[in-house]
């Protein structure tokens, strides 16, 4: 982790699934928000507020300030799961700030000590925690009903009980089915049936899971034994992300009370049936839904395989086990036990402009979203090209964003391939230069488990990030540089130390050009520029 400062995630990882996700140093886009010196900020706002921190005696009562504006109260609550129970809320929405009461006095010291070391954040922004002078929390439920509503659904989950109807409680609706729906959207790390059951089984039995893809989107149907847990993990994870930033829920009730799963593999699952058969993966998913981590990977996630004790918070302590990010996302972009899946890692990409394309061409942009090993551009069909990446997950997260995207003046299409590789022609059979092998490259980004690179993968924008810039390069070398590759550079930021920047093209496909261009351009010095697509505008 190269001793990076770390940041806690809102995401489910942290929040629901009883641990706290950390991520590593921040993209390089994101590091202007933190560009104060190291002396004038602490971890949990500036050095004033730690020391008022430092004045208030503990309380199990804690002050929450610079919430965003339109913070729920689950995200709030999410906070202080990991410490222990959360007995009481108060959401001051107009202020931006709220009070959080917590079962013991221990767990809410826990809590500010490490949020003192590693700054809270509510959808990607800094807030401040401190006790507050109120010993407990006396609220009017009638003012404070749907605070008191989500309360209870959680208080419901950490006792393993059914949410009761005390007097001046909001009533729950009954829950219309114990079959819930659910989307993933802004979905930059594949998503496995495994860690969904991992996720939802915090609010019940989780019975069946059958995962798909429609209209473009990953879609699960999930069932849990119980219509209230179905109500409760609804009313606690929907519009909550599973990763930092990315892989957002979107979860209603299903029409259907029942699931019929045929088959226990990578895309359904019956736990109540172990005996089911596994089916041929290969014709039983024709909807290509994506394509997870495979059955039983799970173990080297969550018991070793080099993320130790990654999802779990200690039982009695409250010691916590944070999660790396990086780590995370390294496992959910497949690069734990993927041997032997049998999952395609190949892509069939089609409707490219045969006169620009080239095997480099098409190393360099897929190259973006996964380490390509071949690339063979078809002979009797020169618009359309086979790539093979390392594993299947990265062909998944590099059709999901490069799908439809313009390239060279053509919308480019991008599906799963039948083929398991892309052969080699034998020697003297290739004298167009249509197939490459690309297996020894230098340039591949995902080489290396939890590289920072993991955290920077973005669809394609008009906005690039430029890094690796050498000394002496100044704003005007830049702009012309992008301004050759035949777009028109809108707008340039220059980093601090000006060895990265961002620069904005008028397109999303003239950044594309200017990346297949210019990413790994010899600006001399052996300073190769390198290119990424950002999240960020200027």
């Amino acid at each position: 982790m190269d001793g990076n400062p770390l940041t806690v995630s809102s995401s489910i990882i942290s929040s629901i699934c009883s641990d706290v996700a950390v991520g590593v140093k921040r993209g390089s886009d994101e590091l202007s928000m933190y560009s104060s010196s190291p002396n004038s900020m602490t971890a949990n706002g500036s050095d004033s507020k730690k020391q008022r921190l430092d004045e208030s005696p503990p309380s199990r009562v804690l002050h929450i300030r610079k919430l965003p504006n339109e913070v729920t109260e689950t995200e709030v609550i999410a906070l202080g799961l990991p410490f222990g129970k959360v007995t009481n809320i108060l959401m001051l929405k107009g202020k931006n700030q709220a009070f959080l009461e917590l079962g013991t006095e221990e767990a809410a010291i826990t809590m500010v000590n490490y949020y003192t070391a590693v700054t809270p954040q509510v959808r990607n922004t800094p807030v401040f925690i401190q006790y507050s002078n109120h010993k407990e929390l006396k609220t009017d439920s009638a003012l404070n009903q749907r605070a008191q509503a989500v309360l209870q659904a959680v208080s419901a989950v950490q006792d393993g009980s059914s949410p009761s109807s005390d007097q001046g409680v909001l009533e729950l609706a009954p829950p219309p089915s114990p079959v819930l729906r659910i989307i993933i959207d802004n979905m930059f790390y594949p998503v496995t049936l495994d860690v969904l059951q991992q996720i939802f089984s915090k609010f019940g039995t989780v019975m069946k899971i059958i995962t798909f893809t429609k209209n473009n989107q990953f879609q699960a149907l999930l069932q849990f034994s119980d219509p209230v847990n179905a109500q409760q993990a609804k009313l606690s994870l929907d519009g909550q992300n599973i990763y930092n930033s990315c892989c957002t829920l979107r979860i209603d009730f299903s029409k259907l009370v029942n699931l019929n799963v045929k088959y226990n593999n990578d895309k359904s699952r019956d736990y109540t049936r172990p005996d089911l058969p596994t089916g041929d993966g290969e014709s039983t998913n024709k909807d290509h839904s994506l394509l997870g981590t495979p059955s039983g990977a799970l173990a080297s996630y969550s018991s070793g395989g080099g993320y130790s004790s990654s999802l779990s918070l200690s039982q009695g302590g409250g010691a916590i086990s944070p999660l790396s990010a990086a780590a995370a996302a390294a496992a959910a972009a497949g690069r734990v036990a993927l041997s032997g899946s049998g999952v395609s890692g190949v892509l069939l990409a089609s409707n490219l402009n045969e006169e620009m394309v080239t095997p480099q061409s098409l190393f360099t942009l897929f190259g973006v979203y996964g380490d390509v090993q071949r690339v063979k551009i078809l002979y009797n069909k020169k618009d359309s090209a086979l790539i093979q990446l390392s594993d299947g997950n990265q062909a998944q997260l590099a059709m999901s964003h490069l799908n439809g995207q313009k390239v060279f003046g053509k919308v480019m299409r991008v599906t799963l391939s039948k083929h398991q590789t892309v052969a080699l022609p034998r020697e003297g059979l290739d004298d167009q230069l249509l197939t490459k092998d690309f297996s020894g490259s230098p340039l591949h980004r995902f080489k290396k488990p939890g590289s920072k690179n993991f955290q920077n993968i973005f669809p394609p924008s008009a906005t690039l990030h430029l890094s690796n810039i050498r000394d002496g390069v100044g704003e005007e070398d830049l702009r012309r540089l992008f301004s050759n590759t035949g777009g028109t550079v809108k707008a340039f930021k220059f980093f601090q130390d000006r060895k990265m920047a961002l620069i904005q093209m008028s397109s999303v496909e003239e950044a594309i050009q200017a990346l297949i261009d210019l990413h790994n351009y010899d600006m001399g010095g052996n300073h190769h520029l390198k290119v990424s697509f950002s999240k960020s505008t200027i």
